[in-house]
């Protein structure tokens, strides 16, 4: 099945298509500038902010937060969509740019400083954690506020960007706790930490995933835990996840009931949590 097709009858349409190159708004993440590539010609894709790519099946057990099994035999029973041939144009390749870090400091920009503020977070919570980071991609110079992995890879966001360093991995801050509290993005961890901001961090580890994808790769650190307090996205693919979890293992817990109506916690505090905030 065509990877073009199967996306749009997901609703995800290519922000712009350079010869058998579409380029989309990633389908697993949020982001403001397209980076999720499907190459048409040999029917993959490639999401440069996740550094993670494969075939329609490898992106629909992402997206869906299913097994390989599952998605098989779900689609198998209701697909009515016809194999469409393609017309095959010449390709037009293009160097992919890479995010080249030039420099780490503390936080200090104005700019990332006020857009902290937006999203309702603590600037001396987000101090203890992230640094500002300096990076280059092809000519162009840019800043973010920077969350490290375990890997030496930073995730990456200001008010216009969102992408992430390579590696791609996910963040684990650990203490002697043996409760662990995991969120999907560091806007909703930070977002945690700013609403408890006198929280004993001995009394509790923390993980974020950075990508929902993720999860299977983290499931041997959250399950060492006795308790796993689960703050993923009320989206299709954070709710998927959450289920699966709550059903392969008895240490897993849904916290996400607080913000039931919103996409995330973050999403939560910009509305209707704001007044609980210790800015």
């Amino acid at each position: 099945m065509d990877l073009v097709n199967y996306l749009a009858s997901l609703g995800h349409e290519p922000r712009k298509i350079r010869g058998n190159d579409f380029w989309y708004h990633s389908p697993l993440r949020d982001e403001r500038v397209p980076s999720f590539k499907v190459n048409r010609k040999i029917n993959r894709w490639y999401d440069f902010g996740l550094g993670q790519g494969g075939n329609l099946i490898d992106f629909a057990i992402l997206y869906q937060g299913c097994s390989v099994g599952d998605f098989i035999s779900t689609f198998a029973l209701r697909n009515n969509t016809k194999t469409t041939l393609l017309m095959r144009r010449p390709l037009d390749y293009s160097p992919d740019n890479k995010i080249e870090i030039k420099e780490v400091v503390s936080l200090r920009s104005d700019g990332l400083l006020k857009y902290l503020k937006e999203r309702r977070v603590s600037i001396r919570i987000a101090d203890l954690y992230c640094k500002e980071v300096r990076y280059r991609v092809g000519n162009k110079h840019f800043f973010s506020i920077g969350f490290p992995n375990r890997s030496g890879g930073f995730e990456l966001r200001n008010a216009y960007f969102k992408s992430s360093s390579s590696p791609k991995d996910f963040s684990l801050l650990k203490g002697f706790s043996d409760r662990l509290l995991v969120f999907e993005g560091f806007m909703d961890f930070l977002t945690f930490r700013t609403l408890h901001p006198k929280l004993d961090e001995t009394k509790r580890n923390f993980l974020i995933l950075n990508s929902i994808s993720l999860f299977e790769r983290a499931r041997d650190h959250m399950e060492s835990h006795r308790s796993v307090g689960l703050y993923l996205d009320r989206d299709k693919a954070g709710l998927a996840w959450t289920q699966r979890a709550l059903s392969i293992h008895k240490c897993y817990r849904d916290e996400s009931a607080m913000y039931k109506n919103f996409k995330d916690l973050n999403e939560w505090a910009m509305h209707v949590g704001k007044h609980s905030f210790h800015l």
